[in-house]
């Protein structure tokens, strides 16, 4: 056993991340979390088994809302594997996840519990129906899983303030953005308040979530066309003084390895 998969220590790794793709795994060991699902399930099959799980061995998946880069695996991964499903009610009157055998309702701002793990589930401005994030707590640790909002509220900034790593979406850089080939009402819902995070934003909002806790800082959501790892990483290293050694990208290949939350 590694040191990454050491029983009761909280870790996290992404499958992959970005506009065509996103779900996040969430593990101490014992109790093992997907948070969305938005690769088809042969793809989903694949990459669980590159960290070493099979679908089985999930204990839920947990959807933030109804995109399909969220949610294209999580209908067929439950009736094929008798995997549980959290969401909300208005992710499930989307009608997009089709028979779900196991369904959890969340009701966000209430704790919920998972085996081992404790769940925050958080609102965030984003158009979807009824959207979420998580804070995910094992033992004296937390993770933060913030992506798809359109801007950082108080009560977001609340929520995940004093996280001890963060999954934290860069969607996009602002000038590529409107210079980029999106028409102009996807540009402005993209980057309107109902949208996504840009990386100025991204960057404003750490401070607020208190830095010097963040073990691991995440770059997540990155936008094929109107952004780039480098000019992610570029907007956050100055917050950490030129030090980026706490910082990572997730990319929608590769994904992420595991992280260890010491």
């Amino acid at each position: 056993m590694t040191e990454g998969q050491q029983a009761g220590r909280l870790r996290f790794a992404s499958l992959g991340s970005g506009s065509k793709g996103n779900a996040t795994l969430v593990s101490d060991g014992e109790t093992h979390l997907l948070v969305d699902c938005g690769f088809g399930l042969c793809e989903t099959e694949r990459r669980l088994a590159d960290f070493g799980l099979h679908p089985r061995q999930l204990d839920a998946v947990l959807v933030t809302h109804e995109h399909g880069d969220h949610i294209r695996g999580v209908g067929p991964l439950a009736r094929r594997h008798g995997v549980a499903i959290y969401l909300t009610p208005g992710t499930w009157a989307s009608g997009r996840l089709g028979e779900l055998p196991s369904r959890h309702w969340i009701t966000p701002q209430s704790r919920f519990a998972v085996k081992g793990l404790t769940i925050d589930p958080v609102t965030v401005p984003h158009d979807a129906r009824e959207p979420v994030q998580f804070r995910v707590h094992g033992g004296e640790r937390s993770l933060g899983v913030l992506t798809d909002l359109g801007h950082p509220t108080e009560h977001v900034a609340e929520a995940f303030a004093g996280c001890d790593a963060l999954v934290l979406e860069c969607n996009h850089d602002v000038q590529m953005l409107a210079d980029g080939p999106y028409p102009p009402r996807l540009k402005r819902r993209v980057g309107g308040d109902w949208g996504h995070l840009a990386n100025v934003q991204a960057a404003a909002l750490l401070p607020r979530l208190g830095l010097d806790r963040l073990q691991h800082i995440v770059c997540s959501h990155l936008s094929e066309h109107n952004n780039r790892p480098e000019l992610a990483l570029a907007a956050l290293v100055p917050l950490l003084d030129g030090d980026d050694s706490r910082l990572r990208v997730s990319c929608q290949e590769a994904g992420l390895a595991w992280q260890a939350i010491a």
